[in-house]
């Protein structure tokens, strides 16, 4: 065992030193050594979005709470495909939400619908038999999620039911 600490016993000189008749803080430090707080800015006149960017969000918000409807709308007409072509739509919904949150545009009030429009689309109860458009369909809601709240992690996909006896195919 290699020590570098001091190899010898602690000098001890005397006795304790004496402070009683010290008076502590007594006298302020001098100027140059006092904290300084920190600058404040002032205040700008609060932020004010362009009519387009409200329009966007207000857009995307109206898409988004739809979304739900649309995709069951899809599932009842069109079955399984249906849910795969809708999904290829919302993935261009998901990239221009994207566009827009990158440009700083994104409103709370848009973020909060596209998250619970994520719950509601998980929430139908669509008996998807083919598992990789179910796969698809939970991938892009993870994809939303991931992009609007990356550090939190949900519980809520559909469990996979893939047939595990090779002889099932025949």
């Amino acid at each position: 065992m290699n020590y570098a600490g001091k190899m010898s016993d602690v000098v001890d000189f005397g006795g304790e030193a004496d402070y009683e008749h010290m008076e502590w803080f007594k006298e302020a430090p001098p100027e140059h050594l006092r904290p300084r707080p920190p600058p404040t800015e002032p205040a700008g006149a609060p932020y004010m979005p362009d009519s387009v960017v409200i329009d966007q969000n207000e857009a995307f918000e109206f898409a988004l709470g739809a979304a739900p409807n649309v995709l069951y709308a899809r599932y009842k007409q069109y079955g399984q495909l249906g849910v795969l072509a809708w999904c290829a739509e919302f993935g261009e919904l998901i990239d221009n939400l994207k566009e827009l949150g990158f440009a700083g545009n994104m409103f709370v009030s848009t973020r909060t619908q596209a998250l619970k429009t994520c719950e509601e689309i998980l929430k139908l109860h669509l008996d998807i038999g083919m598992q990789i458009i179910m796969l698809y369909l939970s991938s892009q809601v993870a994809r939303l999620r991931r992009f609007l709240d990356g550090d939190r992690v949900w519980d809520d996909y559909p469990m996979p039911s893939f047939p595990l006896d090779p002889s099932s195919y025949k």
